[in-house]
């Protein structure tokens, strides 16, 4: 609660800011209120502890984060209308595909619900950021009306719409499994090397499917009426691949928003990227426990319709991997229940000693342009004209050209 002394001021100053003639042209377009850089409260005036106005840098990074939020639901719609529970608070359930969700569950029973509440929050995130941006007068990002194009999945559940991203031809970086748990410091050493959880994933030019394509991929897979399962190698697979993805996917916010708070020079921006981030690596911290009850298995993507030829080949990450140095040396960096981050060097590698953190935070190697590229090379978004790609690439130079002013 505030004091009457406190609403008096607050007053006084509203009194002040109209007396100089600082009153906003108006909330519709992203100049509106920009004075010296800056963007007005319009109309609702700040406590003096709120700290430095909103910047034109921090509407940027908000921006650039509403897009990637929008792109992140996208996917996870696509995959809780497979695989995840089928309910009203997502709109567009579409009963699901019981064969998918079958394979999802081997990595843990609970994962349908997981699918489906990841999609929630990223929904949730999407639209926050979007209300916030609209509250200070600044432009929304949209980017559905121009760049939805792509198509569905043809398999039962999936909703037949256009889509931003695609899941059919991903070629997924698995190092994020080794980037919390060696004791390497990308900080420090922005090449360093991350073991890959499933190598075969990573090919270069190899590209592989996350979801069903087609009724003819959950071919093979019977669910009976007692509930008995036989689920193909071929699904499986799909389903696994999903699984490191869903990491891999995640592990992008739990870096990225910590990088960009330190660009924020509004408290309450910087309160926003603090309170979203920790979501994401929950997110991140959930994905990387369940990829690892993955089963060894081998697949190759062939005689199925838009087979790629790919072929992957998962191993038991459950049991120690045969590293001979110890943990607390080198990290034990495949074993799959060791998901708490590993202590490492930070900000003086000589006399601080380590301790376990997110990283990267060095806004020298990491940032909005990195997470873009990053999507690009996981094939999310094949198919998508070079505009798309222009235009994300443009909002990220932005955000990660933020500079906090105070």
């Amino acid at each position: 609660m505030k004091d009457a002394t406190s609403v008096f001021r607050r007053r006084s100053n509203r009194r002040r800011f109209l007396q100089n003639g600082m009153i906003a042209a108006g909330a519709a377009t992203m100049g509106a209120g920009l004075m010296s850089g800056r963007l007005s409260a319009f109309g609702r005036e700040r406590d003096s502890d709120d700290g430095p106005p909103i910047t034109q840098g921090d509407i940027h990074i908000l921006q650039f984060l509403s897009a990637l939020e929008q792109i992140e639901e996208d996917l996870w719609r696509q995959y809780s209308e497979l695989g995840g529970i089928q309910d009203s608070e997502i709109s567009g359930a579409n009963g699901g595909n019981a064969l998918y969700q079958a394979a999802l569950q081997i990595l843990d029973a609970d994962m349908s619900q997981y699918v489906h509440d990841n999609t929630d929050d990223e929904i949730s995130h999407h639209r926050f950021l979007n209300n916030y941006l609209a509250s200070k007068g600044a432009k929304t990002v949209d980017l559905r009306p121009k760049f939805a194009k792509l198509p569905s999945s043809k398999a039962d559940g999936a909703l037949q719409i256009g889509r931003l991203t695609n899941l059919t031809q991903l070629t997924v970086d698995t190092s994020f499994w080794s980037r919390y748990r060696s004791i390497t410091n990308p900080d420090f050493d922005p090449n360093a090397p991350f073991v890959q959880a499933v190598p075969s994933l990573n090919v270069k030019g190899s590209q592989h499917t996350a979801i069903p394509r087609t009724n003819q991929d959950t071919k093979n897979s019977t669910i009976t009426a007692n509930n008995a399962q036989s689920i193909s190698t071929h699904l499986q697979a799909i389903a696994f691949t999903a699984g490191f993805h869903f990491a891999f996917i995640e592990q992008g916010g739990t870096s990225l928003y910590p990088t960009l708070a330190l660009k924020a020079s509004n408290l309450e921006v910087l309160r926003i990227l603090l309170s979203i981030g920790p979501s994401e690596t929950m997110h991140f911290q959930t994905w990387q426990d369940k990829a690892g009850n993955a089963l060894p298995l081998s697949d190759t993507d062939t005689g199925f319709p838009g087979s790629t030829g790919a072929t992957v080949t998962f191993t038991d990450l459950t049991k120690a991997q045969g590293e001979e140095v110890p943990e607390s040396v080198a990290g034990d960096t495949l074993q799959a229940n060791l998901i708490m981050p590993e202590p490492i060097h930070f900000l003086d590698a000589d006399d601080l000693g380590p301790v376990a953190i997110i990283r990267p935070t060095s806004t020298k190697f990491s940032g909005a342009v990195a997470a873009v590229q990053a999507f690009i090379d996981d094939g999310l978004f094949i198919g998508q004209p070079k505009e798309f790609t222009d235009t994300l690439f443009e909002m990220a130079d932005k955000a990660d050209n933020a500079k906090r002013e105070f």
